[in-house]
């Protein structure tokens, strides 16, 4: 071949497909569908609106597939939402000690959940779970910024094969009521595994390590496990809302 081809381009398509419902929500949504039923007999008149209420149910446990961009020097959003707030902070002291990020400021990343996002939660980068922290609270508006520290959460740290570490909360919101995880410190994770999932809107916070530049903009959205939302000694980035 010669120095100027290029390789062939891949001409594989890829075909929309419905998502399914996550194996933790599948309870809820029977639970919906009983009720709607039971009101065919008790009031039928309530039939449809629960019916819409069980589709609902249905729509915020959904678990679409993911194509996750591999690199080690990209971080990946680990929730679907809304950029809110993108900030150098002191890093909460849950994600300090030996299996944490340290106790020096970083950037945090803020990307909020509506209840009409997707709520499984996956991790931003390859390696092994360092920490899971799990800390009871309150449940105000996600959207604050003392919901950090003063809301139920639940902290991971996840190192690298490059011994990068990256933390990174779950925080409930005004609706949700309930975090739960899917791994334990020592389990070894893909980019963009599915590590947790939080019910009924939330928020979720990531820690970039020193040597990472944002490379998401206040305002935009984020797709769990396909959004670059930080690169290692990448450039800045602005946006603008139009």
């Amino acid at each position: 071949m010669s120095s100027l081809q290029k390789p062939p381009v891949a001409t594989t398509t890829v075909k929309w497909r419905f998502p399914s419902v996550h194996p933790k929500g599948r309870v809820f949504v029977a639970i919906a569908v009983a009720i709607a039923l039971v009101s065919l007999l008790v009031w039928k008149v309530l039939f449809w609106p629960l019916v819409g209420l069980a589709i609902w149910v249905a729509t915020f446990f959904r678990d679409p597939i993911r194509t996750t961009p591999l690199g080690e020097e990209l971080i990946i959003a680990p929730a679907d939402g809304l950029v809110t707030m993108i900030q150098r902070v002191a890093v909460p002291r849950e994600l300090d000690g030996p299996n944490g990020v340290g106790a020096a400021a970083l950037v945090r990343v803020s990307i909020f959940m509506s209840v009409f996002d997707v709520h499984i939660n996956r991790t931003p980068i390859a390696g092994t779970i360092r920490q899971v922290v799990y800390v009871s609270g309150k449940f105000l508006n996600a959207d604050l910024d003392k919901a950090s520290e003063e809301n139920e959460r639940q902290h991971f740290v996840v190192e690298g094969l490059d011994g990068r570490r990256v933390g990174f909360t779950q925080i409930a919101g005004l609706v949700a009521r309930r975090i739960v995880g899917f791994v334990k410190p020592g389990d070894m994770v893909a980019t963009g595994q599915r590590v947790g999932l939080i019910r009924f809107g939330s928020r979720v916070d990531v820690y970039l390590p020193d040597d990472v530049t944002p490379q998401v903009v206040l305002g935009q959205r984020t797709l769990a496990g396909e959004t670059v939302i930080g690169r290692v000694h990448g450039r800045s980035v602005a946006g603008v809302a139009q």
